[in-house]
């Protein structure tokens, strides 16, 4: 399971969303209150994990989500939260949010740096659209040395459009792919192909490894407002 957890979390907690009632966003609620659901599937397709985020404070122009991940057993894992602000055509996710689940939470009580480029998720997508990179560089201050941690999402492209059923319901989807790259003393690199309905966010991702074969699934299993 950790190994699928840090790779799909780099966008899983950059692109899951439930429209608000704003013209602000498309794809991300402004509302506080709202709940939902993303549940993790292995290659297999048995259950690793389940995310469960919440809008906990919200504005006209900016919203923070927080969020509890639990394993397969209910048992949690960790718990953060990032934000999310508009922009003239979309919204721009915090940077911080490429971190993998748990990573402040493991170095709270050492000097942190951190520095990037948000995530940006335009409200208007359409067939052929390239989409903008996202990076995060963090450097963990540990004397002697300093440990650095990047993360790069890139070649970000909009695929194609697609129907899709979850337990959440069916879907009218923008198919979005991407590659990332994660660097800590050894680089591990992935890519992923997600599917995003206006209305409701990400619907699913499928991960993949640098070989192109499948190490798992996400799934919208449900949201309330």
């Amino acid at each position: 399971m950790k190994n699928f957890v840090i790779i799909s979390s780099i966008l899983l907690l950059s692109l899951v969303g439930v429209k608000a009632q704003t013209t602000c966003s498309s794809y991300y609620p402004f509302e506080e209150g709202t709940t939902f659901q993303i549940t993790l599937y292995d290659e297999k397709d048995k259950t690793v994990g389940v995310l469960d985020y919440l809008v906990k404070e919200a504005s006209d122009n900016t919203a923070t989500f927080a969020y509890e991940m639990h394993d397969e057993k209910g048992k949690m894992i960790t718990a953060s939260e990032y934000g999310i602000t508009c922009t003239a055509d979309g919204v721009s996710i915090d940077f911080k949010s490429l971190a993998a689940p748990g990573t402040m939470e493991q170095y709270k009580d050492m000097e942190v740096d951190m520095t990037g480029t948000d995530l940006i998720l335009p409200n208007n997508l359409s067939v052929g659209q390239t989409l903008p990179d996202s990076e995060m560089l963090m450097t963990v201050r540990m004397a002697p040395i300093n440990m650095k941690m990047n993360t790069n999402v890139f070649n970000r492209k909009v695929e194609g459009r697609e129907s899709l059923t979850t337990p959440a319901g069916t879907f009218d989807c923008y198919v979005i792919t991407f590659e990332s790259e994660a660097k800590m003393g050894f680089k591990m690199s992935s890519s992923g192909k997600q599917w995003i309905a206006q209305g409701v966010g990400m619907v699913k991702q499928e991960s993949y490894n640098k070989k192109g074969k499948l190490t798992g699934i996400s799934l919208l299993t449900a949201f309330n407002k």
